[in-house]
């Protein structure tokens, strides 16, 4: 009987994962890929200025000049890429292996040709910073 139980149990469980329809999570008020300008900081320095630049030679052409988005790649001035839930380390490991298709439907990123951890963590430190001007903590 538990048998019988624990497999129907499992055979509804994945029948409401397959057919739960899979949605983009909005993106923050106001703000969508290509969408309205992302509010940026009064200035950026040190390592954030730094990103700025390095964002802008090798993650805006997918994920828009100040991190807004595309029609290519998300915003990551969002709620989502939030210190909470994808740490910085996120960032490195998208850069360096690419990423799987999971919050949005913009298909797999590849690895990043040519970017080095210290500029990631310049990166990082642009985008955690636009973030903080938006309202993501």
């Amino acid at each position: 009987m538990k048998y019988w139980l624990a497999l129907g149990l499992a055979v509804v469980a994945g029948l409401a994962f397959a057919l739960y329809p899979r949605t983009t999570p909005p993106p923050p008020d106001g703000a969508a890929p290509g969408g309205p300008e992302i509010a940026m900081p009064a200035s950026l320095t040190g390592k954030a200025a730094t990103g700025q630049r390095a964002f802008t030679a090798f993650c805006a052409s997918c994920h828009g000049e100040n991190g807004g988005g595309t029609d290519k790649g998300p915003p990551l001035i969002h709620r989502i890429y939030e210190p909470n839930h994808h740490g910085d380390a996120a960032f490195l490991l998208a850069a360096q292996n690419g990423v799987r298709a999971h919050h949005w439907q913009f298909g797999d990123m590849p690895p990043v040709e040519g970017v080095t951890r210290a500029e990631v963590e310049t990166i990082v430190a642009f985008v955690r910073a636009v973030q903080r001007e938006n309202g993501i903590e």
